[in-house]
């Protein structure tokens, strides 16, 4: 019965359908991505605890399908969007996002198509920075009030909310790093995600790419090296976001290049490894500077009921009570 189990198991990841990057290779960009925060981050999500428990939760999205339906018919258009010829999702512009999934929908639809079929990365990205940096904004006034706090029991109070939001933000950020790797690998982007007909013999294109070939020739210390320094976007997050997808989008071609025409990702060609190392150091420092950014922007955001400033809260001008946090 036992080796019964084990080949079932087998066969269910041998029939699974394709993942974003594979396990190993969420590994990598949540691990290479969490590795290169800033130092003015706040220290919790740059331990060495923090990094590896962000990096174990990058693969937390795949490894939750097959949970059923409505659980997958729901959450597997989250992992991408299927990018034309002509550089739109069915006639959105990447640079002109719907602002949010109901307006993106409603105009897919009068493309005669829809989300699920398209695909929703976009919103996974931005949905998933918006709640890392609220978690942010609550970190942030959580440790002012813990502080300032003269009351050993609301110290005490603030201190438990505080550890939790820690637990939370990187719980965050970990799944939510799911999305940032799937954006960064072309296939994921394209409404050309397992074939092209212009190229012969590309069907199965996505698996050869993403998977087997990414734990053979791709390690940590070159996809670190591979990422660029960190440079603040002035931007909006759905602006990046699209620019982001943009630039994955803009490697489909050399993407069935490699692995089309030369068969490069059978014989880990230098070309292939490079490109592959490249994509994944992209996703890294994308996972680097949402967080970045994210951070930054925590500080302009409200938090409690009714809404409270958070930069009120760190100027003193608004003192950090239990109240806000909805306390008695």
């Amino acid at each position: 019965m036992k080796r019964l189990g084990i080949v079932t198991v087998l066969l269910a990841l041998t029939i699974a359908p394709a993942l974003g990057w594979g396990h190993y290779g969420h590994l990598l960009v949540s691990e290479a991505g969490a590795r290169t925060f800033p130092v003015d981050l706040p220290p919790f999500v740059r331990t060495l605890d923090a990094i590896n428990e962000i990096r174990d939760l990058g693969p937390e999205l795949d490894e939750s399908k097959g949970a059923g339906d409505p659980h997958d018919a729901d959450r597997d258009p989250g992992h991408y969007v299927n990018i034309g010829d002509d550089g739109t999702a069915s006639g959105i512009a990447l640079t002109n996002l719907p602002k949010d999934r109901e307006a993106y929908d409603t105009a897919l639809r009068r493309a005669s198509t829809d989300e699920y079929k398209v695909g929703f990365l976009p919103y996974s990205l931005i949905d998933g920075w918006q709640q890392v940096a609220k978690d942010f904004a609550y970190w942030r006034v959580l440790v002012i009030g813990e502080r300032s706090s003269t009351d050993p029991n609301d110290r005490a109070f603030f201190e438990a909310q505080r550890r939790l939001r820690e637990t939370l933000t990187l719980r965050d950020i970990g799944v939510w790093s799911h999305y940032v790797g799937d954006a960064s690998q072309p296939l994921h982007t394209s409404s050309h995600f397992d074939g092209w007909d212009r190229y012969a013999n590309s069907k199965g294109i996505h698996s050869r790419f993403e998977t087997s070939f990414v734990r053979k020739n791709v390690a940590l210390p070159a996809v670190l090296a591979a990422i660029p320094p960190y440079r603040p976007c002035a931007c909006t997050i759905a602006q990046y976001v699209g620019r982001y997808l943009a630039a994955t989008n803009a490697q489909v071609r050399a993407l069935y290049d490699l692995g089309a025409m030369t068969d490069s990702f059978r014989t880990s060609t230098p070309q292939a490894v490079g490109f592959t190392t490249a994509r994944l150091a992209a996703g890294a420092a994308a996972l680097r500077d949402l967080v970045a950014e994210a951070w930054a922007a925590s500080a302009g955001m409200t938090v409690g009921y009714p809404a409270t400033n958070v930069r009120d809260i760190e100027n003193g001008a608004v003192p950090m009570t239990r109240r806000i946090m909805g306390g008695d």
